[in-house]
């Protein structure tokens, strides 16, 4: 048998759809979009309906070929599993599993009492009768080979049932089930959620369709039963054959599932990732370019399991921040710029190399600030979460710098400016790294107050709109909108971010995240002997004076334990140890310079000092 997948059919209740009506209307739209037709040697559509209805002679249950890995095989199965689904969420949309109708369970179960239900309720409660249909399933199918199976209402539980009592020798190359009611709890035949608790080893992926008006459904898809598979809702409007196979296959998703399982990637859609101008790259695209560069340094360092598990998160996050950046620019009709277009692959294959970022550019030290503080405080990987051990992320930074023509102590420095803000906001205390970039959706708010200002002037690069536009484009979430949120506040002052941050919208963990980027920002430049502005201070005493104006309206007459005073609280706390730390370091406005001591002591701080060297030490 040839290596191409064939499509195996599994239909519902009723006469199992004699004359193949849903093949003719899945031809249609494979074409519509791109793909060849199913022609006949590529499908295979078994009749069961009279199986379903009653039984001549007894015949055993088929058995269960796909066996359960064990521990590290598990573990293997379960992410190579996981790195599929990925690719295939970035191809068909974000998933949906539903919220469900409110006893939407309770009609299921008394629709499933009447007559029109018969045969799916004789699957489920007679065994001979379901051994008599997946026997005659089976008997339909090829030794060996590859499988893409789709199921519609009833076949979709036939599917579920059928995945692990396949030949060895055949492989499900990937699942589409359409108009299922597996998420009710009766159609959990023969224990099937937990046989079913992990995916079967021979199935490559499996994605659910239901429809928002198909009462089979609920209002719901199947994950809340199979949580590692994807849900997705699509809206066919109102009939009377809302639940047929055919609406739901004449839906361009649907139809995108089908034919990227059958037949791959269109052939004008790999044309298309290949395509890129030389021509600049904007705010946004440089700093996704820096930051998909300091991950490729970062899993360099790494070894081992993790090394292996960091890959296969970077690998995901490039192929979605690239289709990001396409979709965008596709919209507002922007060419792809070349660095951004080489960087696209197939994420389905996978056995595609993931093509590493160029070197950096040369940036000068000053328009580095904001941009190296705002790479080296995200988590670029979003929205995975690896610890990465301190040294090899230091190892990364500071490469990356030495790349940018910065030297690898510039990037030292940042790491040690951020131990420091943070140590300072910290009371001394230690280092939380992963609170440091955790900035919330009170940030995204003041950075559309500033306008996205800061980030533009501070690298020099296209200008605020860039970034107002892309935040709008990329959403605040994910490592787009992360890195962009926090390069633009890691330089941004004045009336609007002192407003922001005394906003009563804005959490005390917020403040706290945007205080210490940006007085890591200015430590760097302390370190760096750079030009520094009273941004900072400034911004501080404002948000200080407002914020202790909205503590005593508060405090005189609510709880001790309040929320609100709790939060006031510690916005206050934070910005006095900010404000202790510029000043006990002479970084407060008006300093007199004449002060031999003061400006002994700023020397201290340099990049080369003793102080310097014990913080990328304890850093270690």
């Amino acid at each position: 048998m040839s290596n191409e997948p064939i499509l195996l059919f599994l239909h519902g209740v009723g006469d199992g759809d004699r004359d193949d009506n849903w093949k003719t209307v899945l031809n249609e739209n494979l074409v519509s979009i791109g793909y060849p037709e199913l022609d006949t040697e590529r499908a295979i559509a078994p009749k069961y309906a009279n199986a379903l209805k009653g039984w001549d002679e007894k015949v055993p249950l088929p058995g269960l070929k796909a066996k359960q890995p064990l521990r590290e095989a598990a573990k293997k199965n379960r992410r190579d599993f996981e790195r599929r689904t990925g690719a295939l969420e970035l191809r068909l949309g974000r998933p949906d599993r539903g919220i469900g109708w409110v006893g939407g369970e309770a009609v299921i179960d008394a629709a499933f009492k009447q007559r029109l239900f018969v045969q799916a309720r004789n699957y489920l409660t007679d065994p001979q009768i379901r051994a008599q249909v997946l026997h005659r399933i089976l008997n339909a199918l090829p030794e060996s080979g590859r499988l893409v199976i789709v199921g519609h209402s009833l076949g979709s539980v036939i599917a579920a049932d059928l995945v692990r009592r396949l030949p060895t020798g055949l492989e499900v190359a990937g699942m589409v089930t359409i108009g299922s009611p597996l998420a009710s709890g009766n159609f959990d035949v023969d224990k099937l959620r937990e046989t079913l608790r992990e995916p079967p080893t021979n199935l490559q992926w499996w994605v659910n369709f239901w429809n928002g008006l198909d009462p089979v459904a609920a209002h719901r898809g199947v994950s809340s039963v199979f949580p590692w598979i994807i849900d997705l809702r699509i809206d066919t409007g109102l009939s009377l054959h809302v639940h047929d196979a055919a609406v739901y296959l004449a839906d361009e998703t649907v139809a995108e599932a089908i034919g990227f399982g059958v037949f791959g990637s269109r052939s004008r859609e790999l044309a298309r990732v290949k395509k890129g101008l030389d021509i600049p790259m904007d705010t946004a695209e440089q700093l996704i370019i820096l930051a998909l560069r300091y991950a490729h340094l970062i899993k360099e360092e790494l070894s081992g399991d993790l090394k292996d598990r960091y890959a296969g998160a970077l690998r995901q996050v490039q192929a979605t921040v690239v289709d990001a950046i396409g979709r965008r620019n596709s919209r507002e009709k922007r060419a792809m710029p070349f660095e951004i277009a080489r960087l696209a692959f197939d994420l389905s294959d996978p056995d595609a190399l993931v093509p590493e970022p160029l070197p950096g550019r040369h940036i000068g030290k000053d328009d580095a600030v904001a941009l190296l503080t705002s790479i080296a405080a995200q988590n670029i990987i979003q929205p995975f979460e690896i610890s990465v051990p301190k040294d090899k992320l230091l190892v990364a930074i500071k490469e990356l710098s030495a790349e940018m023509g910065l030297g690898s102590q510039y990037g030292a420095d940042v790491i040690t400016a951020a131990k420091r803000a943070q140590e300072a906001l910290n009371g001394g205390r230690g280092v939380n790294w992963v609170k440091w970039g955790v900035m919330g959706a009170g940030a995204v708010a003041i950075v559309l107050a500033t306008g996205g200002l800061a980030l533009a002037a501070g690298a020099g690069l296209t200008g605020a709109a860039v970034i107002t536009s892309a935040l709008a484009a990329f959403g605040p979430g994910g490592m787009i909108g992360g890195l962009l949120t926090a390069g633009t506040l890691v330089t941004a002052g004045g009336g609007g971010v002192a407003f922001g941050l005394a906003s009563p919208g804005t959490t005390a963990a917020t403040v706290e995240a945007v205080v210490t980027h940006q007085l890591s920002a200015v430590i760097l430049r302390q370190l760096q002997h750079l030009e520094q502005d009273q941004t900072l201070w400034r911004t501080l005493v404002e948000t200080e004076i407002e914020v202790r104006r909205q503590h005593e309206r508060l405090d005189e007459f609510s709880d001790k334990s309040a929320q609100s005073v709790k939060e006031l609280t510690q916005k206050i706390s934070a910005i006095e140890h900010a404000l202790k730390y510029l000043k006990d370091h002479g970084l407060e406005p008006d300093i007199d310079s004449n002060t031999e001591a003061e400006a002994d002591g700023s020397r201290e701080q340099g990049p080369h000092s003793r102080q310097a060297d014990d913080d990328e030490a304890s850093y270690r």
